[in-house]
């Protein structure tokens, strides 16, 4: 049984029922909600006495309270499913109960409420997403050993590569971010799985950045997806032990001028900058143009790269 945060009769006026007369009036609803905190998330926030790792109840009731009292419902069905969809979005939380009441309906003969209990799970509702398609192309060229992976965010990469028995460091500066990958690789017993916030974007010199010596020569892989700060490429390089494979891949001019994405050209690459910027490296595979994205219906211009240190 997880630990849990239950608020009970959260009340507000909504306009929701099946006809238009219903829909005309406002009808006093009834929410409980239980929230299933994460585990070790209870005992990190009792340790701390620290409301910033603990499941804010106030802000709870007042996202349940927005979705319920802004715009029309039919159906207490669709009101129950966006509240648990706002709660996920909003909290670090594992599970959702929720049962949501009309407390007077406009039924004969019924003398109290009626209304609809539902569970749901993160993973019901923001499935993990899945690895990038260029990873699972290039991951063959990787050996067993340790991987690093640059502004790693929430981690799709760095699971999917941890799950096949690699060793992971996963950098960001997202501290948040690497809470949540961290808390998901602990769920599924991933241990070699690590996180470390560092500024990616720090000058050469500063303490917890890549260009600290402690990453170099260290790794057998290098990935970086969808991030690009060309005054890192030497310490990507050099993070590199010899014989390692860097695989890269990120976004060419060509989204840019089609798609207005990245919002900034500098974020993007030209032509055959990426070949410039690994120089030195043994090129594995390189190729340009629009290839899958993380989104069925997204095909992004990138410049994919996997290349090898001598």
């Amino acid at each position: 049984m997880p630990d849990q945060l239950t608020v009970q009769s959260i009340e507000f006026n909504s306009y929701i029922g099946v006809t238009d007369d219903e829909r005309r009036v406002l009808q006093p609803m009834r929410v409980d909600v239980e929230l299933d905190y994460r585990k070790g998330a209870v005992a990190a926030a009792a340790e701390s006495d620290d409301i910033s790792k603990a499941v804010d109840y106030a802000r709870a009731v007042e996202c349940i309270i927005q979705i319920g009292t802004h715009g029309e419902y039919r159906l207490v069905e669709r009101m129950a499913e966006k509240m648990v969809q706002a709660l996920f979005t909003e909290f670090a939380i594992a599970g959702v109960t929720l049962r949501v009441r009309k407390s007077r309906p406009q039924i004969k003969n019924v003398q109290d409420s009626v209304g609809i209990r539902i569970a749901r799970t993160r993973q019901d509702i923001i499935p993990d997403p899945k690895p990038a398609s260029f990873l699972l192309e290039s991951s063959r060229f990787f050996k067993k050993g340790t991987i690093l992976d640059v502004a790693a965010g929430r981690g799709r990469n760095a699971l999917y590569l941890a799950e096949l028995g690699f060793s992971i460091d996963a950098v960001d500066r997202d501290e948040q971010a690497l809470q949540e990958l961290a808390d998901c690789a602990k769920e599924r017993g991933l241990t070699q799985l690590s996180v470390h916030p560092i500024d990616l974007e720090s000058e050469p010199g500063v303490a917890s950045t890549l260009h600290s010596e402690q990453y170099n020569d260290r790794y057998d892989g290098v990935l970086v997806f969808f991030y690009l700060y060309r005054p890192l490429f030497p310490s990507i390089i050099q993070a590199l032990k010899p014989g390692g494979v860097l695989v890269y891949e990120t976004f060419l001019i060509d989204n840019h001028d089609h798609y207005q994405h990245p919002r900034k050209k500098e974020y993007c690459l030209e032509h055959n900058e990426l070949l410039r910027l690994t120089q030195g490296l043994r090129v594995l595979h390189y190729e340009e143009g629009q290839h899958e994205g993380s989104q069925e219906s997204e095909q992004p211009f990138t410049a994919r790269l996997v290349a090898q240190k001598g």
